[in-house]
């Protein structure tokens, strides 16, 4: 099942040499106000909601921040009529390659102008509904470090549902369930001792389209950043791979 990391790895390389933030403090605030509309906003009762918290806490937004946001989720923050909807876009970049960006708006006709432009300007095009998700499976993804052993890390893996797991670095591992089965696996691998850094919903591309030509990865990469800077986005996904190489070239 080797593969299903390697956008994730792409990212966390870009990381490094990113200016900004992956998430802005606007951002990570309307993931938490969807999770607390989206049920109970007791983040001990609503898992989405829990782990949309400690995101931002990782981000080190400030807890009065938190608590305003999980406020105008529950309906309970006078002075802030914005509704905003969780909604998904779909497009080609450079090449061919499919991708699929996931928005939290107030206004959709701004949002898609936006993407529409971005996508413009870098050598893509926003697609319709449902052009290129075929290509993606959702699954539910716990990034683990601190993993020693790895008997015991299959061990706890299995006993929480998980389908598979893939080391990513010495050690740490990503480990892969239905979506529907994060929370118990989340909470099953912190009962085996293991730290679970992040608990997510994740897109995972069924094929990769291998990226050798250095003009070509710039252009997605800069695709790819420009829609992240975008305040409605919140997460780009894509199926492309690159090599180490070409990836240390263009992170110059």
């Amino acid at each position: 099942m080797a593969g299903h990391s390697k956008w994730a790895n792409i990212k966390r390389q870009k990381a490094v040499v990113d200016a900004k933030k992956g998430k802005t403090f606007a951002q990570l605030s309307r993931a938490i106000i969807i999770a607390a509309r989206s049920g109970v906003p007791d983040p001990n009762l609503n898992f989405q909601l829990r782990t949309a918290i400690d995101k931002a806490k990782a981000a080190d937004i400030p807890n009065d921040n938190i608590e305003r946001a999980i406020a105008k989720g529950a309906g309970t923050f006078g002075g802030d009529g914005a509704s905003f909807e969780a909604i998904r876009y779909e497009g080609y970049g450079p090449g061919g390659v499919a991708i699929l960006i996931e928005a939290l708006t107030d206004n959709r006709n701004r949002t898609a102008a936006d993407l529409r432009g971005a996508f413009s300007k870098c050598g893509g095009n926003l697609g319709e509904t449902g052009c290129v998700s075929w290509m993606f499976d959702q699954k539910g993804v716990c990034v683990v470090s601190g993993v020693e052993d790895e008997d015991q890390l299959l061990e706890a893996s299995l006993e929480g549902g998980a389908e598979f797991y893939e080391m990513t670095e010495d050690d740490m591992a990503e480990v892969f369930t239905e979506m529907s089965n994060l929370e118990v696996l989340s909470q099953r691998l912190r009962d085996k001792g293991f730290k679970v850094n992040d608990a997510e919903l994740r897109w995972i591309p069924g094929n990769y389209i291998e990226i050798v030509d250095f003009e070509q990865g710039r252009s997605l990469l800069k695709l790819i950043d420009t829609l992240e800077g975008l305040d409605d986005v919140q997460n780009v996904t894509a199926n492309f791979d690159m090599s180490d190489s070409v990836l240390e070239l263009l992170m110059v």
